[in-house]
């Protein structure tokens, strides 16, 4: 298990336990402020992290007065009862599902009610289809890195639109590919886990090339999804099309030193993502990705165009990340049209993509003060 942090103060304490979620996992959370009857927050990760990921915030706010819970989504990390083969279901891997078992973990913790749903990266879409679809339960939500442009509409035509999208971007002169679709291949897994470099070296990598430590990270808002316009993000997003994700990220790894001098994940924090993964592939996580470029799983979700948000919510984002961008017209449909209840975009000075590893301190001032001003 991971270990307790201990603060120094009692409310501070992060514990790690397991519970069954009655969806079919066994779900591995981290907590804190847990000693009393607090209202409560929950914190959702992405890819490709764990619970872990919010281990610099859980303190801080549990000493704001919440009881916060961290799990380890289908998937990742010590949750356990999902399949791990990339040729089983991918249903349970579905947002509405994956919002069952969010659901089935406060029933096990037995919280009829949470105060904020906090969403990061692939987090942030769990949390929002939580906070839409439950917003008797989910009484607010702040969205991290991926905004929410709504629930997706039916495409015209009778062709996807994203199959247009990869066949527009193989078709660029150098001919590149989405991320996401590379993400959601049979090749992927072992691309990352067993690639020449090793997975802690790929891992520092991947975290460095997508933060503030990288130099080159100065997004801005992208025009539309024609493929050349999308071409203009860097190439952890929109690869080239003859090379893995290990392969790309690798061209701009950071020296030793600059390594050793990153603070904010330090090589024994590192070595935690590196044991998890190593020990349960990335498969678990990227089967999130092929749901999400799944044609059926896509419709299931169409069924719900046109609804929003109903609780107060904002979003927040390193100044640094793409990820703000990479979806082009979401985040101005989260503030126009997908939040009924909008309050506000914060975009965090010397961070990039992983913002509450990056700057810790400024997004649990956000929260609280987000939470506290709609409690």
């Amino acid at each position: 298990m991971i270990p307790h942090f201990d603060h120094g103060k009692p409310e501070a304490l992060v514990r790690s336990r397991l519970l069954d979620n009655g969806n079919g996992l066994t779900m591995h959370i981290l907590e804190s402020g847990f000693e009393q009857n607090r209202p409560c927050l929950l914190l959702l990760h992405g890819f490709p992290e764990t619970a872990y990921s919010w281990r610099k915030v859980l303190p801080a706010l549990a000493a704001a007065g919440f009881h916060v819970v961290a799990p380890d989504q289908r998937g990742y990390g010590r949750t356990s009862g999902w399949n791990d083969r990339y040729d089983g279901e991918l249903t349970s891997f579905h947002l509405l599902n994956l919002v069952k078992d969010i659901l089935g973990l406060l029933r096990a913790l037995g919280v009829s009610r949470v105060a904020s749903v906090i969403g990061h990266d692939f987090g942030s879409p769990v949390a929002a289809w939580c906070a839409l679809l439950h917003p008797q339960v989910f009484r607010s939500a702040a969205l991290m890195s991926a905004p929410f442009g709504g629930p997706p509409r039916p495409a015209s035509g009778g062709r996807s639109a994203m199959t247009d999208l990869a066949e527009s971007l193989a078709a660029l002169r150098p001919p590149r590919k989405h991320y996401q679709w590379y993400f959601s291949t049979r090749a992927a897994d072992t691309d990352m886990r067993d690639c020449p470099q090793g997975i802690h070296a790929f891992l520092r990598a991947y975290f460095h090339i997508k933060s503030a430590d990288f130099r080159s990270n100065i997004p801005h808002p992208l025009k539309s999804w024609a493929a050349d316009e999308l071409a203009k993000m860097p190439k952890y997003y929109i690869m080239d099309l003859a090379k893995n994700m290990a392969e790309t990220v690798a061209e701009h790894a950071p020296s030793d030193a600059e390594a050793a001098h990153c603070t904010w994940l330090t090589d024994d924090e590192l070595r935690v993502y590196g044991g998890e993964f190593a020990r349960t592939s990335f498969r678990g996580g990227l089967k999130w990705y092929r749901s999400a470029t799944d044609a059926n799983s896509v419709a299931q979700l169409q069924a719900f165009a046109g609804r929003s948000i109903d609780v107060p919510s904002c979003f927040i984002a390193g100044k640094s990340d793409w990820g703000t961008y990479q979806s082009p017209g979401a985040l101005q449909a989260m503030e126009s049209s997908a939040c009924s209840q909008f309050r506000g975009v914060h975009l965090v000075e010397g961070a990039g993509h992983w913002v509450q590893q990056e700057q810790p301190a400024a997004v649990s001032e956000l929260l609280i003060n987000f939470v506290a001003r709609e409690t």
